[in-house]
């Protein structure tokens, strides 16, 4: 186990779990999705879903990764959070000035191949601040890098509705949170993508 006193962060945590646990009220929530909806969003700490789709416990699914993106595993959840829980509507919410704009499968793969340790973006360019020990095992990922932020919304929503297990009658929005607003910005071609193709069967 690694030692808590390099991370004050751990007593910080536990600390504040204390705190919520000990008001705890939400013991018998339900385990489906109250509103039966999920979102797909990115895992940026900049982002509340809570707060900006205005959620509460058990109200909805919320899966995050690095740029929100509709990767084999968040299709996966997905999948589950309808299947066996009940959701019956997807939201694939992006956000302005994504981190996941700044750079290329190839700019990360160079720098992994370098060194595992936190790059510094200066100048507008990635560098490692230490070299040695890197791994040339990011260069095969595909890391689902945003080149253009409105095309990679929809094209994450028509991945999900091309899919074989999206059933076709669920209705996947698409949005990009803007940061410096806080508002929910349809993208029209994205949710038009993701309109419904046919009826629930059954």
């Amino acid at each position: 186990m690694p030692d808590p006193v390099q991370a004050p962060v751990y007593h910080e945590v536990l600390a504040a779990n204390d705190a919520y646990a000990a008001g705890f009220d939400k013991g018998d929530l339900a385990l489906p999705p109250a509103r039966r909806f999920a979102i797909l969003t990115c895992m940026d700490a900049r982002l509340d879903p809570a707060k900006y789709a205005g959620l509460g416990e058990g109200d909805a699914h919320v899966i995050r990764n690095a740029g929100g993106r509709a990767s084999d595993d968040a299709i996966r959840s997905l999948v589950i959070s309808h299947k066996l829980l009940g959701t019956n509507a997807w939201f694939v919410i992006h956000h302005t000035n994504c981190g996941m704009e700044l750079f290329t499968d190839e700019v990360i793969g160079d720098l992994l191949a370098d060194n595992l340790e936190t790059a510094e973006l200066r100048d507008g360019a990635w560098v490692n601040p230490a070299h040695g020990g890197g791994s040339p095992a990011g260069r095969s990922i595909d890391w689902l890098t945003i080149p253009d932020r409105l095309g990679s919304v929809a094209a994450d929503v028509r991945r999900i509705r091309a899919h074989p297990l999206v059933p076709g009658h669920i209705p996947i929005f698409g949005f990009v949170y803007d940061i410096a607003t806080g508002r929910l910005n349809e993208v029209e071609a994205a949710s038009e993508a993701g309109r419904p193709r046919t009826v629930p069967i059954g």
